[in-house]
């Protein structure tokens, strides 16, 4: 990449410069994709000419599809070579080169081996101009409409750094947050693409309740009554309440959530939920040891807070006593369902169904309360159901696999009468109080001054919390003088 400099020599040679890019560059900015983030429309602004002198006919490049998520518009393309660099230095699978020379000289893959790692997105950040397009997000949306939010991995234990970039309530893309202790520049294709679950047409949006065996609609005041009508008659019967915490939830959920159960029964049995592993882990560049300081890992574990729900749980009894997932179906007694459980309280978010039939026949003769995101299989126990918030609509900590607690921030609001799960956490506390009208609205950083002051093993949360940096440089395109 060229320095810039400001002397007159320079700006001559820059101009010089942009001349020799823009020469076979098509003119269809008001079509690409990159436009208005594209270092080579603010550079052409900044140091080109308003008219070319090339009078020659342009050399045309194909378009190509280089692999699941990358298109190659080879016409935009200015041979900088950085995605090639990419796939040799950083993912270490090299499926990108060069080929040809002078004014044909392009980029492309080896005939039947396309660009398909699990890094492969990171070429199409890495693209300063309209080449390299991300299939996904191809002509969806312009880009100075998207708003920014700094966000964590919610899909897999790494606790990638990432910003939603989004525009009335609709998530368009994921891309990375630079981060050199966690995730340096780079985030998988996995995180990147796996949002789509937020907007789901099998998301929960209204609170249900058990009528004559079908679930109708109702109204939360009506649910937290039943969930509260039906822990007193549990309690009276000499059975307990039992509360399973999805490792996806934000520790600031878990706090509430388990508090206000903890208030309704102070014997409750708290559990984290199913922690999900697929294979193990990869690290980045092939071959490479994580000792490498260009390792980038990959998580096997498909869960972003696993650690951070059991820290908080364990504040609120012995560390013992929080029941791993396993241990929790022997609790409901796993495939009989006799238990001494009377009401169960489950908590899902998972972006995919995570219920299984060993689960489903220990839910056998109790009250059951769902709180989730997506329409499953619990619906066929459930008595209550309250819709939970995806991790795009609350705000609250993620711990990592290195045990490092980051913050992230609500991107917009909840779909419909969904509700965040540190809401309905404060909701049920307020609802036992009997002053559920005047229920507090759920604040992240006010929770974690709570749970810092609840227990000294959670005052982490007041001093060792990552909070999110997001550096914007902005430039106008006037000079500006004071009057």
């Amino acid at each position: 990449m060229v320095v810039y400099s400001d002397s007159p020599k320079a700006i001559a040679n820059q101009k010089a410069v942009m001349e020799y890019l823009l020469i076979n560059h098509p003119l269809d900015c008001p079509v690409c994709d990159q436009a208005g983030e594209c270092f080579l429309q603010d550079y052409s602004y900044q140091y080109g000419r308003g008219v070319s002198r090339f009078e020659e006919q342009k050399v045309k490049q194909p378009k190509k599809d280089l692999g699941p998520h990358v298109y190659l518009y080879s016409d935009r393309c200015i041979m900088c070579t950085r995605c090639v660099r990419f796939t040799r230095e950083v993912s270490g699978t090299g499926e990108l080169m060069v080929q040809g020379r002078g004014n044909k000289e392009e980029i492309d893959v080896f005939p039947g081996v396309p660009i398909d790692n699990e890094l492969s997105g990171n070429v199409i950040d890495l693209c300063p101009v309209g080449a390299l397009l991300d299939k996904d997000f191809l002509f969806a949306q312009r880009v100075w409409f998207l708003k920014e939010t700094p966000a964590i991995d919610p899909l897999t234990s790494s606790g990638d750094n990432i910003t939603v970039h989004h525009n009335e309530g609709t998530i368009y893309r994921v891309k990375p947050r630079r981060n050199l202790a966690v995730n340096k520049w780079w985030i998988s294709d996995e995180v990147r693409y796996g949002w789509k679950f937020v907007h789901s047409e099998n998301r929960l949006t209204q609170p249900l309740r058990k009528q004559y065996g079908t679930l109708v609609p109702t109204d939360h005041a009506r649910a937290y009554a039943d969930i509260l009508d039906a822990a007193r008659k549990a309690l009276e019967g000499g059975k307990r309440v039992a509360l399973m915490v999805s490792p996806t939830l934000a520790c600031e959920e878990a706090f509430t959530l388990a508090r206000a159960v903890r208030q309704i029964d102070s014997k409750a049995h708290l559990a984290l939920g199913p922690v999900p592993v697929r294979g193990s882990d990869k690290i980045y560049p092939v071959g490479a040891s994580e000792t490498d300081p260009r390792a980038f890992r990959v998580c096997a574990e498909k869960c972003p807070n696993s650690r951070g729900v059991r820290r908080v749980l364990q504040a609120f009894t012995e560390p013992s006593h929080v029941a791993s997932y396993d241990l929790f179906l022997d609790l409901l007694g796993r495939g009989t369902g006799a238990s001494q459980v009377g009401v169960v309280i489950l908590t899902g978010n998972f972006p995919t169904e995570w219920v299984t039939d060993e689960l489903l026949s220990a839910l056998s003769g109790k009250f059951v309360i769902a709180i989730d995101t997506l329409a499953g299989r619990i619906l066929e126990k459930a008595d209550i159901v309250i819709p939970g918030a995806t991790f795009a609509e609350k705000a609250g900590t993620f711990e990592n696999h290195k045990n490092m607690i980051q913050a992230f921030e609500q991107a917009f609001a909840p779909k419909e009468l969904a509700r965040s799960e540190g809401q309905i956490g404060l909701d049920l506390s307020a609802a036992f109080a009997g002053t559920l009208s005047s229920a507090g609205l759920y604040n992240a950083a006010n929770v974690r001054r709570e749970m810092a002051s609840f227990s000294p093993a959670l005052g982490v949360f007041q001093t060792q919390v990552h909070l999110p940096t997001l550096s914007v440089a902005q430039e106008p395109d006037m000079e500006v003088v004071e009057l």
